[in-house]
């Protein structure tokens, strides 16, 4: 009987435990393939008449057989104009991210000098969240930064959106995306 319980004890720690295990590996950029659909709520402290907003989301990650990949997103923004009659705005960005020597971690094939005012991008893969930096220091020295946090939960994708100015948050969204094929 006290094997069985050293036994049955042994197993259950076995099951409990690979799982995370598991779950603290990072992922690989291909666990991000396709075509993710969503939107997502904006919330800024810098307007008054648009301080709650819905974004409709697209993201396109498509890896490459050498482990750089390319990212896509649009995003349709409901924050200018009059309350009752927002303007739709699109935003498009394309990125693409070369392998660096440190694992899980990519440099943008286009970063320019940050003290000129070119934009710098970069990107890792930290468990199930791929993250993507997009910096650029202005003309007095200050900078904005862009944080996008792209996780992988069960089926869905989730975005949690950070806008910096020189450290203070501009704006945030948090949304949810599904795969729409690839």
């Amino acid at each position: 009987m006290f094997k069985l319980k050293k036994f049955l004890v042994a197993i259950t720690a076995i099951l409990f435990l690979s799982p995370a295990t598991a779950m603290a590996e990072d992922l690989t950029i291909t666990a991000f393939k396709g075509n993710w659909r969503g939107s997502a709520v904006s919330e800024t402290n810098t307007s008054v008449t648009f301080p709650l907003t819905s974004r409709d989301i697209d993201v396109r990650i498509a890896p490459k057989e050498s482990g750089d990949f390319d990212i896509t997103w649009r995003t349709l923004m409901r924050q200018k104009g009059t309350a009752d009659k927002p303007e739709e705005v699109l935003k498009e960005t394309t990125l693409t991210f070369f392998r660096t020597d440190r694992p899980n971690v990519w440099r943008a094939a286009v970063s320019g000098d940050a003290l000129a005012g070119d934009p710098i991008s970069w990107a890792r893969i930290v468990r199930q969240t791929l993250s993507v930096y997009v910096m650029a220091i202005s003309e007095a020295g200050d900078y904005d930064m862009h944080v996008y946090k792209r996780t992988l939960n069960g089926l869905n994708m989730e975005l949690d959106f950070t806008a910096l100015r020189d450290g203070a948050v501009r704006r945030t969204a948090k949304g949810r995306l599904v795969l729409d094929g690839y």
